[in-house]
């Protein structure tokens, strides 16, 4: 049996959790999220905590198992806490500033990069190199940081470009001059 998908989803108090069909809604203190999971699935609301079951141990309903298990807890998660990728902007001059809804971005091109604010995500400047980017959903703040790591990747020589926090770049030696 799958270790990850037998694993109980605590849903802590003001977490309303519905199953309808193959569609599970959870609604929180911080929003409502909405997914389709697959019709074999079986999500079974208890007091206090969620299980997923599945119909057989055939390779494909084992996929699944862990799977629908880690998507529902992360929603649960979402609703109560939320999400937050923070990215640094590392180089000479690479800056960011927030007007309005918008973020600017100074990375070195001849022109500024404007990105606009999407639904269900927040964006945070804290420092003129620091960008937050908040919000309920984890998949939808995984691809927008994604989306703004890939305009400047960080590159290994400098180590300039847009990177996660966390992120460790690789640096490589530069050339040297013939002697």
């Amino acid at each position: 049996m799958s270790r990850i998908g037998r694993k109980p989803i605590p849903v802590p108090a003001g977490v309303e959790v519905r199953w309808e069909g193959n569609v599970v809604t959870v609604k929180g203190p911080k929003g409502t999220l909405t997914r389709a999971i697959h019709p074999d699935m079986k999500v079974v609301v208890g007091s206090g905590e969620l299980t997923v079951e599945r119909p057989s141990d055939t390779k494909f309903h084992k996929s699944l198992h862990g799977t629908t298990r880690s998507v529902i807890a992360n929603m649960v998660r979402g609703v109560t806490e939320g999400y937050a990728k923070n990215l640094e902007l590392v180089g000479v001059g690479y800056r960011a500033a927030k007007t309005g809804n918008k973020v600017t971005l100074s990375l070195g091109f001849s022109h500024p990069v404007e990105l606009p604010q999407e639904d269900g995500i927040e964006i945070d400047v804290p420092a003129a190199n620091k960008l937050v980017i908040r919000g309920i959903d984890k998949e939808k703040v995984g691809q927008y940081a994604a989306k703004v790591r890939e305009i400047r990747k960080p590159e290994p020589y400098k180590g300039k470009g847009i990177k996660y926090e966390d992120e460790v770049i690789r640096r490589k030696v530069g050339k040297t001059g013939k002697k």
